[in-house]
């Protein structure tokens, strides 16, 4: 019998590994904490349709990431997003002349990650708490007691704070990925029964709580009843405010939004607080993955590259790069 390949996390890094290691023959079997896959690129539903709360949107610079979006934009599952964009800085809103191309997934950013995902063999509502080596296979413990396993090697592709404890086996891994930080984001939404008057569709903001702001029927594909905005806090501020209760924090986000836009504001019908508690690294790193091929352990994730969507998805290509050359 095969012994299968155990792949923890079903975000954009640990399906991008998936995808190449069953591309390559071999069986895999994914592991994640939530109810369905994405990660930081899933989309809550809510009253006021799908809200993409955590990654806005997406580059694509590297060639081999940008075959991957081809692919995918083929397949309907992401489209061009062109916002009318702005900056906002000295307490002026001006327009932003960045001409980058953005990708969003459709109808929601989460259309991703369940495209690759695809018929793939995964078990949710599952959190990994253990890793450990029996006389020549892997297993994992799930914080309810049970075992998983045999497996031949093991893919952790979580974040970083997360990952560092699943590594006992590897104490040299762990020390390096112990010393990654990452940073807190908070993402409110609110929604609007009327549509507030401005044509901003997304604004890059200094001076404020607020980081970043999106208006979400402006992507492609969305369907939204009411006029629903995403507000991403600083990590500063969020890291400040890591405990503050959720009605809290929408209160503060809502005031430097309303600070912010020049257009009267109503109560808004809908609001919605998400802490992100991994948003992102604190510094950049160029490792792709991290891996001891003697004892079948690799870890990816964004952190390990940039940060960005593409970085998630290229250190997922190396970690199953990496396995790959060790089996040959």
């Amino acid at each position: 019998m095969t012994v299968p390949i155990a792949i923890i996390g079903t975000g954009i890094a640990g399906l991008s590994a998936a995808r190449a290691l069953q591309a390559a023959g071999h069986a895999i079997h994914l592991f994640d904490k939530s109810r369905g896959s994405g990660g930081r690129m899933s989309s809550k539903r809510s009253d006021a349709g799908a809200l993409d709360m955590g990654a806005q949107y997406f580059t694509a610079r590297d060639r081999r990431f940008a075959a991957a979006v081809q692919q995918w934009q083929a397949d309907g599952h992401v489209a061009e997003w062109t916002p009318l964009l702005y900056n906002f800085h000295g307490g002026q809103l001006s327009l932003s002349p960045d001409e980058q191309v953005r990708w969003v997934g459709k109808p929601r950013m989460s259309a991703i990650t369940r495209a690759m995902l695809g018929d793939m063999p995964v078990t949710f509502s599952c959190r990994i708490t253990e890793v450990f080596r029996g006389e020549e296979h892997w297993n994992l413990l799930d914080a309810d007691g049970r075992s998983h396993g045999p497996f031949s090697q093991v893919v952790i592709a979580i974040p970083a704070p997360q990952a560092s404890t699943l590594l006992a086996a590897a104490p040299k891994l762990a020390s390096v990925v112990a010393g990654v930080k990452m940073e807190p984001t908070w993402a409110v939404a609110l929604a609007f029964d009327t549509p507030l008057e401005t044509p901003l569709e997304g604004c890059f903001v200094q001076d404020s709580p607020i980081d970043w702001l999106a208006r979400n029927r402006s992507k492609p594909g969305r369907d939204d009843k009411m006029d629903t905005w995403i507000l991403h806090a600083t990590s500063a501020w969020s890291r400040q405010h890591l405990d503050m209760p959720k009605e809290q924090v929408i209160d503060h986000l809502h005031g430097a939004f309303a600070e912010l836009i020049n257009c009267s504001m109503p109560a808004p019908a809908f609001t919605l607080a998400h802490r992100w508690l991994y948003a992102r690294p604190a510094g950049g790193r160029e490792v792709g993955a991290l891996s001891d091929p003697d004892l079948g352990l690799y870890v990816c994730g964004d952190w390990c590259l940039s940060g960005r969507v593409e970085g998630a998805w290229l250190s997922g290509q190396e970690a199953a790069r990496r396995l790959l050359e060790h089996l040959k």
